[in-house]
């Protein structure tokens, strides 16, 4: 436990000296929050595009998936690759520390950034356009904590197969857009066509803003995407700990 504290502690500050990963983990978000604020903000709520409610209600719990997953798909699998890439992990290893504390490292690292980061986006959406404050606020953080676990293991398992850091960051930036785009955290999911609506759906971040939003906004728990989103978890986590590699 010592170990995984210090470590938590020093990848906290190497996340902090990292620029493209605060960007687009921290700026991002927000700009588009802003951007679409600005487009969407003040406009009542349609009945039909956004789910019912306002833009900006819609949004706010969507982009918070957004932040997690600019975490899962670029901050942690680069920064695992760049480790192993460097000869970091082989020195961890030579130092008997456990892949169990290198791999908890990052996944509580993931939940410290995801938290404030989370914790910044609604104050400034509460601020500039006076979003809706969570309708259940105990199933939305149990929804925010697998959520954020689901994404930690899927960038863990990013990080272990792919070779080196400028490819985790390739694939990584590939598919945040992928999924930003097709995800409802851009245009809404009632103007996309059919075929963008399939492929929305096979991407976790698609089942990660319906798991956050429905209990933000009062539709309850959805099973259906909890089970999707903690099957995701569960293959991530458990393939990542066989494909792990030290060097």
């Amino acid at each position: 436990m010592r170990t995984l504290l210090k470590l938590t502690w020093v990848e906290l500050k190497l996340f902090a000296r990292e620029p493209i990963t605060v960007i687009f983990t921290l700026a991002l978000p927000l700009m588009f929050l802003f951007v679409m604020g600005e487009v969407f903000g003040r406009n009542p709520a349609d009945p039909d595009v956004f789910r019912g409610v306002g833009a900006m209600d819609y949004y706010t719990p969507a982009y918070i998936g957004l932040v997690l997953a600019a975490i899962g798909v670029i901050a942690l699998p680069a920064h695992l690759a760049s480790y192993r890439e460097r000869g970091m992990l082989r020195r961890l290893r030579a130092s008997s520390v456990l892949v169990w504390s290198v791999l908890g490292s990052q996944v509580l690292v993931t939940f410290v950034i995801a938290v404030l980061c989370t914790a910044l986006l609604f104050f400034a959406a509460m601020l500039a356009y006076d979003v809706q404050v969570p309708r259940s606020a105990i199933l939305l953080v149990a929804a925010f904590v697998l959520s954020t676990l689901s994404f930690a293991a899927l960038g863990v398992l990013l990080g272990a197969v792919l070779p080196t850091a400028r490819a985790a960051q390739g694939v990584g930036i590939l598919l945040f857009f992928a999924m930003l785009f097709l995800s409802g955290t851009a245009p809404p999911r009632e103007v996309m066509t059919q075929t963008m609506q399939w492929v929305g759906e096979a991407m976790p971040l698609w089942h990660v803003v319906t798991l956050l939003q429905d209990p933000w906004l009062g539709f309850g728990w959805n099973t259906v995407e909890f089970l999707v989103v903690a099957g995701v978890m569960v293959a991530a986590g458990a393939i990542s700990v066989r494909a792990f590699r030290w060097e």
